[in-house]
């Protein structure tokens, strides 16, 4: 089922991760002809905790008046590609939340941000809000590192789209998504199954082995069958190895633009992305990451 894309909500800190990553958001909705929505958080923690209430006031001020000043600087870079509308907003609260409810609120069909923000350069997107977005959000979220290439607004060029599947729910989810991004820019779908028996022993490895190819196959083809449907050029293989290893150099050798995957995988829904293979992907990966959720 093919899935549209109406409404691109941009985050931003006014941090220079955040627009890299709100480049890449205004240049898909270019694409789509979406409208656009950037929002920024002011963070309350930021405020309370050891000042008296006229501090507070100014501190408050402050965030807000460097809040509007990210969002109007995003908007003025939207507002010479974009067809359909811009809207801009200020909002306090916890950043992640506050992305949360927006989305909820304004029927937000894809999240575009970067994983690097006011935090620095020091931090990983572990505990970000990025991450914490992903986790958390009910839309797909596509995560932009500061690594990603810089590129103008109407000039992206999204060729080699990566779907990797674990023939879970997860996956299959993530599917239909793949095969839409890459439908959009009329892009190739790359798609790999990696056969991963480093969790057993040698001989117990050997032995689940076939059954772990055949399993792959399977989720291959059902790609494959999708793509097909969609009338998209699709190339997949079999991989063998731990799965976010192998999407990673498979996305170094292939040339990959972009990443589509769920959020989770065969661990479940009882399992945070902590730990997960989609979240190792986000932390290394060189190019944007999709994650779409299991809603």
């Amino acid at each position: 089922m093919s899935q549209t894309v109406d409404s691109v909500l941009v985050p931003t800190d006014g941090s220079e991760g955040a627009r890299i990553g709100a480049r890449r958001g205004i240049d898909l909705a270019a694409t789509v002809g979406a409208d656009l929505h950037v929002l920024s958080v002011v963070e309350t923690r930021d405020i309370e905790g050891g000042l008296d209430s006229h501090e507070q006031t100014e501190r408050e001020q402050l965030l807000e008046e460097e809040a509007k000043g990210a969002v109007d600087s995003i908007a003025r870079l939207a507002r010479t590609h974009l067809s359909g509308r811009i809207t801009t907003a200020v909002e306090p609260g916890i950043p992640f939340q506050t992305i949360n409810d927006y989305v909820d609120t304004h029927d937000i069909d894809l999240v575009v941000m970067g994983t690097q923000g006011q935090t620095g350069f020091e931090r990983v997107v572990l505990g970000s809000v990025a991450e914490r977005t992903v986790r958390t959000a009910a839309v797909p979220t596509i995560t932009v590192t500061p690594d990603a290439d810089i590129v103008e607004v109407g000039e992206q060029r999204y060729e080699n789209v990566l779907l990797p599947t674990d023939g879970s729910e997860g996956a299959e989810l993530a599917i239909d998504w793949g095969i839409t991004l890459a439908g959009l820019f009329d892009a190739t779908v790359h798609t790999v199954y990696s056969v991963d028996t480093s969790r057993f022993g040698s001989a117990e490895g050997t032995e689940i082995h076939g059954s772990l190819e055949q399993t792959g196959q399977e989720a291959l083809e059902t790609v494959k069958e999708r793509a097909r449907a969609a009338d998209v050029s699709l190339a997949g293989s079999l991989a063998s190895g731990p799965a976010a290893r192998t999407i990673l150099s498979y996305s170094e050798e292939h040339d990959i633009d972009l990443i589509v995957m769920g959020t989770h995988g065969r661990s479940g829904l009882s399992r945070y992305l902590i730990g997960s293979v989609t979240e190792t992907v986000v932390r290394n990966a060189t190019v944007p990451v999709c994650c779409v959720p299991m809603q």
